[in-house]
Order: C-alpha cells, then sequence, then structure tokens
C-alpha cells in the first residue's frame, strides 16, 4: 500500500509500506483492528535506559505496521518515565501520525504514596490518567485500562471512574487487566449499562501459563471483548536463550522475581521439545510461542517487548506461519501439561 507522506512536518517519515507486513485482527465486536503484535513499553523505555534505543525501537514498530503501543503509569523504572520518555519520542517523531496510532496505558499499581495512589478508586483513577496524559503530552488515551482488581473498592465505582474518563474525552474505549473471569463479567455488564465501550481485557498468557483458558477467554468471548495477551514468552523461558542453561546475565541468572534458576531448571526439557517442534515448522521459539496464542479466535494481539529493532524485527516473524496442524497442537499439550 502506497502512502503519501511528504506534508508531514517530522525528521522521522516513516515507511510508505507500513501497512503491508503484519496483519490485523478486530477485538471483540467493536470497530477497533489491532495489528496481531502490539509493542509494549513495560522495559527497556524509563530513565534508566538509553532514549535513541527506545525511539529506535518504537519508530522500527511503527514501520512494520505495530500502531498499538501500551504502557502504564508505573512503568520505568522510575514510576512515569516510561511515559514521559514516551512523550518525548512521540513529540519528535509522531505527533503527525497520532491518528494511525493506538495508544494505551493503565493504573492500579503502587503509583505515589498515601491511600490515593494505588488500586481502584475514582480518585486514584482520574488523577493518574491526567497525570499520564501530562506526561506523555495527549490530549487523550485510545484505550485506558484498570490494571488489575480492587477487591475493598466496589466495583461500580470502578467502572464508574472509567465510564467518566470516557465521557470527559480523555479516552476512546475501556479495559480492564488480570481480572477473574468472575469480576470480569460483573465489570462487563456495569459496562454495558452504562454505555461505556469496553473492548479488551489485558491477560498474562503464554504455553506455560494458560489460566484464561479456564472460563475467562469463553466469558469475553461471550461479551464481544478482545484479548490481549501479555508474558507470550514466559518471561524469556520461551525463546533459545535458556535452551542450554541459564547464560551470564539473564534474567534468571539475575534471579528476579518473575523468572529464577528454578523455573529454568524445572522446564528446560520442555523448553527443548518445543523448539524442535519449532525448528519442523520453520520458526524460532519465539515465534511459534507468539503464533501459538495468535492461533486463539479471541485474541485480538499479542503484547511484546523488545530491547532493539533487531529483536523486533525477529518476534514479527511470528506472523508469517501461524497455521498449526492438530498433531502439533496436541504435541504441545503433551509436552507442557
Amino acid at each position: 500500500m502506497q502512502i503519501n507522506d511528504k506534508s508531514r512536518a517530522t525528521s522521522y517519515q516513516a515507511s510508505n509500506h507500513r501497512y503491508d507486513t503484519i496483519p490485523y485482527k478486530r477485538s471483540g465486536k467493536s470497530g477497533v483492528l489491532l495489528p496481531a503484535i502490539s509493542l509494549g513499553l513495560w522495559h527497556n523505555f524509563g530513565f534508566v535506559d538509553n532514549i535513541q534505543n527506545g525511539r529506535d525501537i518504537i519508530r522500527c514498530a511503527f514501520d512494520l505496521g505495530i500502531t498499538h503501543l501500551d504502557l502504564a503509569n508505573n512503568y520505568g523504572p522510575p514510576y512515569g518515565s516510561a511515559e514521559e520518555n514516551f512523550g518525548t519520542i512521540f513529540k519528535k517523531d509522531f505527533k503527525p501520525y497520532r491518528d494511525e496510532l493506538f495508544i494505551a496505558t493503565k493504573a492500579g499499581y503502587d503509583m505515589w504514596p498515601g491511600p490515593y495512589g494505588n488500586l481502584g478508586s475514582r480518585k486514584y483513577l482520574i488523577s493518574s490518567l491526567d497525570q499520564s496524559l501530562k506526561r506523555m503530552g495527549l490530549d487523550y488515551v485510545d484505550i485506558f485500562y484498570h490494571h488489575r482488581p480492587d477487591p475493598d473498592t466496589p466495583l461500580e465505582e470502578t467502572m464508574g471512574a472509567l465510564a467518566d474518563i470516557v465521557r470527559q474525552g480523555k479516552a476512546l474505549y475501556v479495559g480492564i487487566s488480570n481480572y477473574e473471569p468472575k469480576d470480569t463479567q460483573k465489570a462487563a455488564v456495569i459496562l454495558k449499562n452504562l454505555n461505556v465501550p469496553f473492548i479488551l481485557h489485558q491477560a498474562r498468557y503464554s504455553m506455560f501459563d494458560r489460566w484464561v483458558e479456564d472460563g475467562l477467554l469463553n466469558t469475553l468471548e461471550q461479551n464481544g471483548v478482545g484479548c490481549i495477551a501479555f508474558s507470550p514468552l514466559a518471561q524469556g523461558l520461551l525463546t533459545e536463550k535458556y535452551l542450554k542453561g541459564i547464560p551470564e546475565g539473564s534474567r534468571a541468572a539475575k534471579d528476579l522475581t518473575y523468572l529464577n534458576v528454578d523455573a529454568v531448571n524445572s522446564n528446560i526439557e520442555k523448553i527443548q521439545h518445543l523448539n524442535v517442534i519449532a525448528q519442523e515448522r520453520g520458526q524460532k521459539l519465539s515465534q511459534m510461542a507468539i503464533a501459538w496464542i495468535l492461533r486463539q479466535p479471541q485474541v485480538a494481539s499479542v503484547l511484546i517487548g523488545a530491547s532493539s529493532p533487531k529483536q523486533l524485527k525477529e518476534n514479527i516473524k511470528a506472523v508469517d506461519n501461524l497455521s498449526f496442524s492438530e498433531d502439533e497442537l496436541k504435541l504441545i499439550d503433551k509436552i507442557v501439561s
């Protein structure tokens, strides 16, 4: 598809072929089409990181058709710095392309001291989004999520705040993240009664973490809501990195809470067997892991991080082979069970 961008005044000129690479999937029953792969700014975009590298990654993503960028108020470190760095990059490169971008942010985790900087109160959600918009230099986000359930705040208050955020023009759509099926259903009913476009549930999903298959995907389908999957590579387990053990300097070697030595050692044989299937499919293990999630009709997009444009390009190749035979699926189930 040829696109005429000669009139855009920016040092960055997006590729004229940016919509030729990646397929788009509908989010539930909404009018929104998302790229099959979206870019998350959880890691590599904080003040501790090289902003030029982050700029190169986002440019590369957009040139390949990744229009959906996912942030949250506390991404960094420090908190807020990923949004601020994104705002700097947006101002320099992407202002002319604002209407082609689908930008997300969230609130729900710890952000500032005191009782109003966490969880799901109306006070916290509206204040947090106001801060996020200032950091990013935006008038609105395309979707705003409640990042996690709040067991103590009435769901009506949390969903009511999301509804008012849409009515105030600060977000076009709303979503939730990390909700169990029962509370997802309750939230869907409340938002439907408030006539608010609830279009996405962001959930952890990978070959090694399949909790969404136990009711959540069906709940989303029944309510016309799409799923966007994060941690598709199980924090790096489903890559070639750990096929022969634990490399020095890797996440597992640092013994982080979300990936440690025990997790790798207990899964090495599974990873090796899965890698054989990936090779037979002509894919890297990471590419097969992403494609495996995208086979689900309820999944609108898979959210990936990237430490470099090269890594991003490698993972996007997952869309080159999205089909699985019944034998492949049965074998994968056998390996990971």
